[in-house]
């Protein structure tokens, strides 16, 4: 466990303040803590904060490469497309909808460009090797470059794995070593927790991420799952007869995890996909459940996470430590602010996809 929290906590997020209120020509910007010497490499399933991602980008402190989606015969890149309405309107058509790891020459172009931007190494976190065959991408990639790279198997997904990735940008911008940021993002992952709920197992049967009988089995006696990822795979923690006692249920898992927090520890995110009414209803009551939580960051799933969790489905990531939350999706309120510009939002939670080619 690191001995101490990276001081470049407090420029990071005094940065991401600025940037969101427009400030930055106004008001002189102190420096930041420490010559940042680590890019930091993650894929679009860490369902980071738009703001986030804007605000560290330009100077190449941070990288999100997108997980690309198939819907039907077209391809879109996450981030890159508004995609969400279109899977929406595809799983409820029952349109094909897949997925596919990037490929190790986009993680390769990534690496590259640190190496040229002067960053003396790179720590790349991705999704569960359990879910996906990203890390293994990034790999390849890191065999073909110079500058020497770490990959991390986040052994998660969603905003537990962007937990681990906002930790790594902020020991870095610490002055920290590889290996320290390496050490630092670990212990955030080591730190989360996700649950969700899907109305339907099928989207996730299609995916290839639980049995053919379980999905079955689900449909012919209108079990409502409620699931969770643990050592990078998802696994059911219990089934519930109805929709509003499996959402119930979760909230109670939920509050339960972040009540054996250390005090003031805990955090949460919400992710939903088609349902983000529920899913502020949801944060309202852990809000009462949880006082002493700082309120839950609410968020609309990744399109690669949607694509197999389904539409209606609630995420709840319990984590720990100093990472952001939010209120609201555009409310960041966070710990945390890089060199660039932007706004914050989350998004993640359930399992990635059908490894297309992979």
């Amino acid at each position: 466990m690191p001995d101490r929290e990276p001081s470049g906590w407090p420029w990071l997020r005094d940065r991401l303040v600025r940037l969101r209120q427009g400030s930055r020509g106004s008001i002189p910007e102190a420096a930041p803590a420490a010559v940042v010497q680590v890019a930091v490499v993650t894929d679009s399933a860490a369902a980071l904060p738009a703001d986030w991602i804007r605000a560290l980008a330009a100077d190449g402190r941070l990288t999100v490469v997108p997980m690309p989606v198939m819907v039907g015969a077209e391809i879109y890149g996450e981030g890159e497309d508004d995609i969400a309405e279109t899977i929406a309107v595809a799983l409820a058509s029952g349109k094909p909808v897949k997925t596919s790891r990037p490929s190790p020459g986009q993680f390769e172009h990534a690496y590259r460009e640190a190496s040229e931007r002067g960053f003396q190494s790179v720590v790349s976190i991705h999704i569960s090797a359990g879910l996906s065959g990203t890390a293994d991408a990034a790999r390849l990639a890191a065999q073909r470059v110079g500058i020497p790279v770490e990959v991390l198997d986040s052994r998660t997904v969603g905003m537990a794995q962007g937990m681990g990735v906002q930790g790594a940008v902020v020991a870095a911008a610490d002055g920290r070593s590889a290996a320290e940021v390496l050490a630092f993002a670990q212990d955030r992952l080591d730190r989360t927790k996700v649950y969700f709920y899907v109305p339907s197992l099928e989207q996730l049967r299609r995916g290839g991420r639980i049995g053919a009988a379980a999905s079955l089995w689900g449909t012919m006696f209108s079990i409502k799952p409620i699931l969770a990822v643990d050592d990078g795979r998802i696994i059911p923690l219990e089934k519930v007869r109805s929709a509003g006692k499996a959402i119930a249920r979760l909230e109670e898992i939920v509050a339960a995890d972040a009540s054996t927090r250390p005090a003031g520890q805990a955090r949460l995110a919400v992710h939903h996909f088609g349902n983000q009414a529920e899913a502020e209803d949801l944060a309202r009551r852990l809000a009462v459940a949880l006082p002493e939580c700082p309120p839950a960051q609410i968020s609309a799933l990744p399109a690669v996470l949607a694509a197999h969790a389904g539409l209606g489905v609630l995420a709840v990531i319990v984590g720990e430590g100093s990472t952001p939350t939010a209120a609201k999706p555009d409310a960041f309120a966070g710990d945390v602010a890089g060199p660039a510009g932007g706004e914050a939002r989350p998004g993640g939670a359930a399992a990635e996809a059908t490894e297309a080619g992979d």
